[in-house]
């Protein structure tokens, strides 16, 4: 026993200075680790890492946040060090046989970036509440609208003229597959009401970052504009701060001055922009001529955003634009005056002054959210203003028309909107939603005309005011619920079905199925279809309820029935295919269908460019488009084709406004509607050397109806616009960098008529823009 002792002794002796060797061997690296400002940072994890970035050990900061790892082998390693709250930081230490190795890292708060990561989470589920299944969807990024010739300084209809199926009319007007107008614009997921029609655009293309056009049959969220939904998404300060400003003009005395900027303070973030602008090619001219007469105008805008993240999955943002322009209406020199005043039939028609003015102003409040996982949803408020002031001149305008009408339309709309989606399992997300809006629509009109008698004849030359003001509160009331169905990795298929109702100047309501599909038919190969009952309402802002009895007897008389305009009611089927034929080029065929019944329809029928709605009662529009996208290194280019056919039978509602002949014949004939166009299509480039950009963009129409009961139609029209970008790069800071932008419209000067004054519900004829050049600059900041 006592050997068996002393041997025991011997060896825990032997360990002991075993050990004791190894760790003199052994060092050790320690550490404080402190916040910007100093202050200590417990609960820091400190990890080391060798050179192949293997952990070799690993502790905690204690309250005072120090650090000690023990038993590192000798040799240089990173320090590195996370914290909740704090970007991470690192440093680089060498351990040496038996001494201690010590650094100090301050940790920079990473409130910004957790702001970053939170408001991407939150744009990533309001995106969500969007499903695009079964429709035809054609998209533009920020980039996409920057290689423009005019850049953002391109009108949002011109942007959206260079996708498919989109044809261009006079004022401004867009139609998309054959409709008149018909568009739903939406500023990230939000219905903004449309303002009352006119020449200008409400909405300034440099606010977006992408802009995407739906089309087809649209999921059971989208309702009354169905045409198409413009969907921007726009520009926030959650990424960084910076601005712009932009300085555009050329000719026709074209001036337009637009700054921008944007940031972030923590968790609120804010976008802001504005422009101001004149020139003397406010609207069409409606000659020949290469510079049209008293068309100026005046335009300015603006738009704000501002958000903050309440918490990482909760958002509130307040948004809001206003918009004001002021146009001169062109003249025609050489007309005859038609009628006498005051003993007076001469009148120089070059010298009319007829002006009109357009105010749109609108605010959202929005309330946006997710739980991280199986719920999003939107909760916003809208309210929005909307007038239109037509000033005759008052002799000019009886002179030539027998009519001098001062016209002041007004329009108020107050909305909310609750969309919702909920992931139920891997195959299934379940949508649903409500919107309800009250509208308050003034027409305060006031006509100086003629007495005249029973064949329509002038009985004086004193002219009699009689006024013609009424308003109406309207109502729209819609709900829905979709389920998108992911049966296997290809197929995905969204069903539902969407209610709405209308107590407007007509009540009606409509529950409307919804089906559509997406099918990756191989890996480059993809197939939509879709099937969609659409319930459209006329637009309540330019529906009025004026009584025609009172103008009997003078020149403003007219005759027949004014049935009132009712909601269009329509089965819709599309069906397309998507092909990449090479990883630099995609193409794509759509086919659709419209059935109607109340086809809407807008025409000017009246002295004041304010549109008025009308249906035909039975409606048939179908078409077929081709698209073309190919981008490879410094070279991108697109073409879009159309064919289309829009007709309408039977005018069922404010027929007053046509001549017996006319509805005579639709009643019993399938007629073109006045914006049907055969053929549209849109092309496109860019061309990058360095740093300079050459682009183009054009359209060709094969011309829109014209003609009695639109039986005619105008020539074929081209129009091709050239541009050059050059980005400067100097070394001087107070210029740094900057483009430069140099554009030519109507490079060949190819002069087409876009209408001639004839065709149903057309007042006055129109032409496309002469050879003009403008140049830009835009220095970012």
């Amino acid at each position: 026993m006592k050997n068996r002792r002393h041997i025991t002794t011997a060896a825990l002796l032997l360990f002991t200075l075993a050990s004791h060797a190894y760790a003199a061997d052994d060092g050790s690296i320690t550490g404080a680790i402190s916040d910007s400002t100093g202050k200590p940072v417990s609960q820091a994890t400190v990890t080391i890492q060798d050179a192949s970035g293997k952990a070799v050990g690993a502790t905690q900061t204690d309250a005072g946040g120090h650090f000690t790892v023990d038993h590192v082998n000798p040799g240089t390693y990173a320090v590195v060090v996370t914290a909740a709250g704090f970007a991470s930081g690192n440093s680089i230490a060498t351990s040496a046989p038996g001494q201690q190795s010590s650094v100090s890292i301050a940790l920079a708060k990473s409130d910004a970036l957790d702001v970053q990561v939170n408001a991407q989470r939150l744009n990533r589920a309001r995106n969500d509440l969007q499903p695009e299944t079964g429709s035809s969807i054609y998209r533009f990024s920020q980039s996409d609208i920057n290689n423009l010739p005019a850049g953002q300084d391109t009108a949002l209809n011109q942007v959206l003229l260079q996708a498919p199926g989109v044809a261009s009319d006079s004022y401004g007007q867009l139609h998309v597959r054959g409709d008149h107008a018909n568009l739903q614009y939406r500023i990230d997921g939000i219905i903004i009401p449309e303002p009352i029609s006119g020449f200008g655009q409400s909405l300034d293309t440099r606010i977006i970052d992408q802009l995407n056009l739906l089309t087809g049959a649209l999921p059971a969220q989208y309702g009354y504009r169905t045409a198409g939904i413009v969907d921007i998404r726009t520009k926030t300060g959650d990424d960084g701060s910076g601005g712009s400003i932009d300085v555009f003009g050329g000719s026709h005395q074209t001036i337009r001055t637009t700054a921008d900027v944007f940031g972030s303070q923590g968790p609120f973030s804010y976008y802001f922009s504005g422009s101001l602008g004149e020139n003397n090619l406010g609207i069409e001219n409606p000659t020949s001529s290469a510079s049209p007469l008293h068309d100026h105008t005046r335009q300015g805008n603006a738009f704000g955003y501002m958000s903050y993240v309440i918490n990482p999955l909760t958002r509130v943002s307040l948004m809001f634009g206003t918009t004001s322009n002021q146009f001169q209406i062109p003249n025609t020199p050489g007309l005859t005056p038609s009628f006498t005043l005051n003993g007076n039939s001469n009148f120089d028609s070059s010298q009319l002054n007829e002006t009109q003015s357009e105010l749109n102003e609108f605010a959202a409040l929005v309330l946006q959210g997710t739980n991280g996982g199986a719920l999003d949803y939107q909760l916003s408020f809208v309210t929005r203003y909307s007038r239109t002031q037509f000033n005759p001149d008052p002799i000019g305008d009886l002179l030539f028309n027998g009519v001098a009408s001062s016209d002041f339309h007004s329009d108020t709309a107050n909305g909310v909107q609750l969309d919702t989606t909920y992931r139920l399992n891997d195959k299934h997300t379940i949508r649903a939603g409500v919107f309800a809006q009250q509208e308050h629509a003034v027409f305060d009109n006031n006509l100086s005309v003629f007495p005249v008698d029973q064949n329509g004849n002038q009985t004086s030359d004193q002219p009699i005011s009689i006024p013609d003001s009424s308003s109406k509160t309207g109502y729209l009331y819609s709900a829905y619920v979709q389920d998108e169905w992911k049966l296997t990795s290809k197929l995905t298929i969204n069903y539902g079905l969407r209610y709405d109702k209308m107590d407007e100047y007509v009540s009606a309501s409509q529950l409307s199925p919804r089906v559509g599909l997406v099918y990756a038919l191989t890996p480059s190969t993809t197939v939509h279809a879709g099937y969609a009952r659409y319930f459209t309402p006329p637009a309540f802002e330019l529906v009025s309820n004026s009584d025609i009895a009172r103008f009997a007897g003078t020149t403003a008389q007219v005759s027949g029935q004014n049935d009132p305009v009712q909601p269009e009611r329509s089965h819709y089927f599309d069906l397309g295919v998507t092909q990449r034929l090479t990883p630099s080029l995609t193409v794509g065929l759509d086919a659709y269908y419209k059935k109607s019944s109340n086809l809407l329809d807008e025409g000017q029928f009246g002295t004041a460019l304010i549109f008025t709605p009308f249906n035909y009662q039975y409606g048939r529009v179908y078409g077929l488009e081709f698209t073309a996208n190919y981008k490879q290194d410094n070279v991108s280019a697109y073409m879009n084709v159309a064919f289309s056919r829009a007709q309408g039978k039977d005018i069922d509602s404010a027929q007053f406004n046509f001549g017996p002949d006319e509805l005579a014949y639709i009643s019993s004939h399938w007629v073109y509607l006045d914006h049907d166009q055969r053929v549209t299509a849109s092309f496109g480039g860019t061309y990058s050397l360095g740093q300079t950009t050459f682009t183009f963009d054009g359209i060709v129409g094969s011309g829109l109806r014209s003609g009695f009961a639109n039986t005619d139609r105008l020539p074929v029209y081209t129009q091709v616009n050239l541009g050059v970008i050059q980005h400067f790069n100097f070394n001087n800071p107070l210029i740094g960098k900057f483009d430069g932008r140099l554009l030519l419209v109507n490079a060949f000067n190819r002069v087409y008529e876009l209408r001639d004054g004839s065709g149903i519900g057309v007042g006055a004829p129109q032409y496309g823009p002469h050879i003009a050049v403008y140049a830009g600059l835009t220095k970012k900041f």
